[in-house]
């Protein structure tokens, strides 16, 4: 699969990913939309993004910029810091998928760039080179000051508790852990890696799952806490190892930061409508949940399956402010529900709206394949009822917002989808108990790998 600019900004296989085809991208990016004082750059742990890196700032130098090396920073502290400059910002990592991809995540000024700037950044492609001579400086405070953020709006609010942090391959893992630490709690360090470990927050391998279950047990831990590669995703598990599903932790997030509106995905858990004075649905991806958060201001959240979590307006800590931020953010999503879970996190999970979700992928599946099996099920009806009927359902509902999204007469719903990012097919059930919906879920991915195969 050639590199491919979709709903993450541009990704593909590192062998693509060419120096032309880099500078080509970061080339459109600056001319296109605004930049402001410059063009921040920082990547992920990777073995491909510190020459991926430098490819990026040799384009942005070649077009005259400043631009302000940030190094080995989560994507949510490069944004952080490039707002505060007014300048725009170029992630280079593959977020959550293997090793062998990498790719772009672009930021304007104010924040993660919407599918309008998606539109003209490609309508861009193919300029030549200005063969000017930039600058290039060095940021050595993004990550002290993303820590800043989070410690000072929290303070000392998680003493007492035993949280381990699983380290694995992730940017940010140091950050974190000074975050853990300076938010009063023990700290466990787990699992770090010098290898890169693909770890995808919406369908997290079942070795790993067993693993922090393992290690919740054997250290008495009252929740363990990871980010995906790059650090706008979050992982929590409670206390016995448990992952909590990130629409959940959504849900939580926005109900103590007192939202009164949240934009989120047709993915995510349908439990929200019950808890917001309003809900906005959009397709999946930070971009379509941006714009929505755009259009409806106010005290407004974002959030996706995948737990990253979009702060809209200036909020309170409880021991000082927690600035908005305009893009996917890993660690307010855990560390909001670990100081509202007084009683513990299994409790705090169970008194939310009755409704479950879970979530998986086939890997490896071409996307024009992917395309083809869901468009066979939403213009064949007969097909679909054939296969609601395999999973002993029938259909209520369909929802064509961002895939296919079918809501069955038992209240259960599924839903399949064609990765934006990434040759892969996703499926999202929703139910009324978590064990129907995992079985439900097992079931779809049995059956569908059958068909693909």
């Amino acid at each position: 699969m050639p590199p491919k600019f979709g709903t993450s900004g541009l990704r593909g296989l590192v062998t693509e990913l060419t120096s032309d085809l880099v500078a080509d991208h970061v080339r459109a990016f600056v001319h296109a939309c605004p930049v402001g004082t410059g063009l921040f750059v920082a990547r992920d742990l990777r073995p491909s993004s510190p020459a991926i890196a430098e490819m990026v700032i040799e384009a942005a130098c070649a077009e005259g910029l400043r631009v302000t090396d940030c190094g080995t920073v989560p994507t949510p502290a490069l944004a952080l810091a490039s707002i505060r400059a007014a300048a725009a910002a170029i992630m280079v990592t593959g977020s959550h998928v293997p090793a062998d991809r990498n790719g772009l995540k672009f930021y304007v000024p104010h924040g993660e760039i919407d599918k309008a700037d998606e539109t003209v950044i490609l309508a861009g492609l193919g300029r030549a080179s200005a063969g000017k001579v930039g600058t290039v400086t060095e940021n050595m405070t993004a990550g002290a000051n993303y820590v800043a953020r989070n410690v000072g709006a929290y303070g000392s609010a998680l003493t007492g508790r035993r949280i381990g942090v699983y380290s694995h391959s992730a940017v940010g893992r140091d950050l974190l852990l000074e975050i853990v630490a300076g938010l009063g709690a023990e700290v466990v360090e787990l699992g770090r890696s010098e290898s890169f470990i693909p770890v995808d927050t919406e369908a997290v391998d079942p070795d790993i799952r067993a693993q922090l279950q393992y290690w919740a047990k054997k250290h008495a831990l009252d929740a363990i806490v990871s980010t995906d590669g790059d650090g706008d995703r979050p992982l929590l598990a409670d206390e016995t190892g448990e992952i909590i599903v990130g629409d959940i932790l959504g849900q939580i997030t926005g109900q103590s930061l007192e939202a009164e509106i949240a934009v989120t995905p047709v993915s995510s858990n349908t439990g929200a409508e019950r808890l917001f004075g309003r809900v906005v649905r959009t397709k999946i991806g930070s971009p379509f949940v941006i714009a929505g958060m755009a259009e409806a201001g106010g005290r407004v959240v974002g959030y996706e399956a995948n737990g990253g979590f979009l702060l809209g307006f200036n909020a309170q800590g409880p021991e000082g402010p927690l600035p908005a931020l305009a893009t996917r953010d890993a660690v307010l999503p855990f560390v909001a529900p670990l100081v509202a879970a007084t009683g513990g996190l299994r409790a705090l999970v169970a008194a939310q709206p009755a409704r479950f979700t879970a979530a998986d992928r086939l890997q490896e599946v071409p996307t024009e394949k992917s395309h083809a099996l869901v468009s066979s099920f939403d213009t064949d009806a007969g097909r679909r009822a054939e296969f609601l009927k395999l999973l002993g359902g029938q259909e209520a509902a369909v929802d064509r917002t961002d895939g296919l999204r079918m809501t069955l007469r038992d209240g259960r719903i599924v839903h399949l989808r064609p990765s934006g990012n990434a040759p892969e097919l996703r499926f999202y059930v929703e139910a009324d108990s978590r064990e129907t919906a995992q079985a439900t879920l097992a079931r779809v991915l049995a059956m569908l790998a059958n068909v693909l195969s």
